[in-house]
């Protein structure tokens, strides 16, 4: 028997039903760029992602490139723990080949991981690890609930902050990014997807940006230089260039991406090492 579903994502957790249909999307591809044969599942369950549909086409192919960079540079890692900030309808739990004794983290607000739970249990849908989810909300002391759930400060993790921080107020994105720090063990990595002021300003993103304001979900905060902020938190930091990352995979340029359309305007997609 089914069991009745939570209400499905609201506000700002409608964001993960859009990503989640971007991966549903390729999954659907005979070349497509990674397996995701949950996601379908994920954005039936939340009704479909059809009133995001402009964002989808705007943004679409990159939400595809962005999902395959981070599973390479999550699997690259191996790191035996693995945190999922914002975690939404992730599925790297299920659908990676994870090293033996990996544990993933999975942390974001409780409503959105109980939806979450419920639309997964029909499936019987088991993971490739060891799955542990975190409710709580990032604004909150999320670092005593994630120690709570078995996190160790003291070995390697690899943490996944995957379109995060242009949703969150500069203090907070500071704040988060601290306490990743803090919990941080020397070699442990990140990746994260962040922007810059030129992108939040951009014409193309001011439909987006109207619609995202409607669900509470405005974009907040930009970074003119990641290297150099992840610097200044103990990370040495490395920038992949969208161009270089559709080059690499043998996909088109994402129009919102290619500098050609876009001119200074840049989302970043950044990894880091910890060296502090």
């Amino acid at each position: 028997m089914k069991r009745v579903l939570q209400r499905p994502p609201v506000g700002v957790a409608r964001t993960a039903v859009l990503i989640a249909a971007a991966r549903a999307t390729e999954q659907r591809q005979l070349h497509r760029l990674f397996d995701d044969p949950l996601a379908e599942v994920l954005v039936e369950a939340a009704g479909s992602a059809n009133d995001l549909t402009g964002v989808r086409t705007l943004a679409g192919e990159h939400f595809v490139l962005r999902t395959r960079y981070f599973d390479d540079q999550l699997l690259t890692s191996a790191q035996p723990q693995v945190v999922l900030m914002a975690a939404g309808l992730d599925t790297r739990a299920f659908r990676l080949n994870w090293p033996p004794g990996t544990t993933v983290y999975e942390l974001d607000l409780p409503e959105l991981i109980e939806f979450k739970e419920d639309a997964l249990h029909d499936e019987r849908a088991k993971p490739t690890c060891e799955r542990v989810v975190v409710p709580c909300d990032l604004r909150d002391d999320w670092a005593t609930a994630l120690i709570h759930a078995g996190f160790d400060p003291k070995r390697p993790t690899a943490w996944l902050l995957e379109g995060l921080f242009m949703f969150l107020p500069p203090d907070d994105g500071e704040w988060v990014l601290h306490w990743v720090s803090a919990l941080s063990a020397r070699g442990s990595t990140l990746a994260l997807e962040h922007v810059n002021r030129a992108f939040r300003e951009l014409p193309q993103m001011r439909a987006v940006q109207q619609r995202f304001d409607t669900m509470d979900a405005g974009w907040r905060s930009d970074v003119e230089d990641p290297v150099a902020w992840l610097g200044g938190h103990g990370w040495q930091a490395g920038v992949t260039h969208p161009v270089d990352l559709a080059a690499s995979h043998e996909r088109p340029v994402p129009a919102i991406t290619d500098p050609r359309k876009v001119g200074d305007a840049r989302i970043w997609l950044a990894s880091a090492v910890r060296t502090a």
